[in-house]
């Protein structure tokens, strides 16, 4: 008989649920619906099984289990936010998400966590790209990446400097990517499309 695999060490989530969503009106984006339950709720969802689950971002109705931090100063970009979300936690791994992500799947974020063998492992979409909101990180690298930055910077320049794996994820034909986010009207329509194919809500 094989040996059973390791458990996986303890995690925490950081959501990044910030932003002005200016190109939806100015509407707080983690709270739109799709499928009927917000976005936020959903990529909650996904790192249910975390030890502490963080949302940055403006004062906004959270579970009672989840602590909501403000990143500083407030609307500093997603670097600040992850700052400010790591210093909410205390495990040695910690997943980071985008709070816009309604079709994350639980399976995928303990893919990650399965492929975290350097100091972070991230999403790479179909065309290729990274998805620097969809990764999970060895705690003590990604603050000390973040903790050496001053203003607004990308995500990428603060990651350049870390051993990162990159994955690309199957999935089944037809369904939604993981990494599809809602940062447009269109987008949000198309989001809402997909998940009534689903037959969510």
């Amino acid at each position: 008989m094989s040996a059973a695999p390791a458990p996986l060490p303890p995690y925490a989530a950081v959501v990044l649920a910030g932003g002005r969503a200016a190109r939806l009106g100015g509407r707080a984006k983690p709270q739109l619906e799709v499928g009927g339950r917000t976005l936020l709720a959903r990529v909650l969802d996904a790192v249910a099984d975390a030890d502490a689950r963080v949302v940055v971002g403006p004062p906004q109705p959270v579970p009672g289990d989840v602590v909501l931090v403000r990143e500083q100063p407030p609307g500093g970009g997603p670097v600040a936010a992850m700052r400010a979300g790591l210093a909410a936690v205390d495990t040695d791994v910690v997943a980071v998400l985008a709070g816009d992500l309604p079709f994350v799947p639980a399976a995928l974020v303990t893919g990650l966590r399965e492929r975290l063998t350097a100091d972070g492992v991230l999403v790479v979409d179909d065309a290729g790209r990274d998805q620097y909101l969809l990764g999970v990180w060895h705690t003590a690298a990604l603050r000390r990446a973040v903790g050496r930055t001053e203003g607004p910077v990308p995500v990428r320049r603060v990651v350049a400097a870390l051993a990162v794996t990159r994955w690309r994820p199957g999935r089944a034909p037809g369904t939604p990517a993981p990494w599809t986010d809602c940062d447009t009207p269109a987008d949000l329509a198309r989001a809402r499309a997909a998940a009534g194919e689903l037959g969510w809500g």
